[in-house]
């Protein structure tokens, strides 16, 4: 399993007890959805291991309560911690509609309602406090956010984000 195969779940955060329980912070917006995974992924010293898990319930709100197999001392507990955890792609739960996760529109093509066609999705920065969609356009690079409002349909079987951005937007990468 290689990382690009799998989605990020969550860190381990802590240790729960004695026992090498651990607490991992789930990033998502759906927690149920995981409390009973069979194994994940770990990011342990630069190389994706498979760790099945014994016992899992949640925890609070967002943290995921895990007991691994072959790990039960603190010790071994210690060596998990602020590790990343993953799953592969197909535990993600199917988007429909205008939903859509982050790495399934890249490679897409981007048209505006105004503008027409745009370009080619070539990623997604989420680093800024509005995620972007990365378009080339013939070599140069357009920034659109990805917001609710400007994305008027996603089209799976076309592979095509229609959106509607306010106008002049594009104009300013062009120009």
């Amino acid at each position: 399993m290689k990382i690009e195969d799998c989605f990020y779940l969550g860190k381990i955060v802590r240790k729960y007890s004695f026992h090498g329980e651990l607490l991992i912070k789930l990033d998502t917006d759906q927690p149920e959805l995981y409390e009973n995974l069979e194994a994940v992924f770990i990011d342990y010293k630069n190389t994706f291991i498979p760790f099945f898990i014994e016992s899992s319930q949640l925890h609070k709100s967002d943290l995921l309560r895990v007991q691994f197999e072959d790990v039960h001392t603190e010790a071994e507990a210690d060596s998990l911690l602020k590790s990343d955890v993953y799953l592969p792609l197909e535990f993600l739960p199917k988007l429909e509609g205008n939903k859509f996760y982050f790495h399934e529109v890249i490679g897409f093509s981007i048209e505006d309602v105004n503008f027409g066609k745009v370009g080619i999705i070539k990623g997604i920065n989420d680093s800024t406090a509005q995620a972007l969609f990365e378009i080339d356009k013939d070599g140069k690079e357009i920034l659109i956010p990805v917001n609710d409002q400007f994305i008027v349909k996603v089209d799976r079987t076309k592979k095509t984000v229609i959106v509607d951005t306010p106008e002049g937007l594009i104009d300013l990468y062009l120009s």
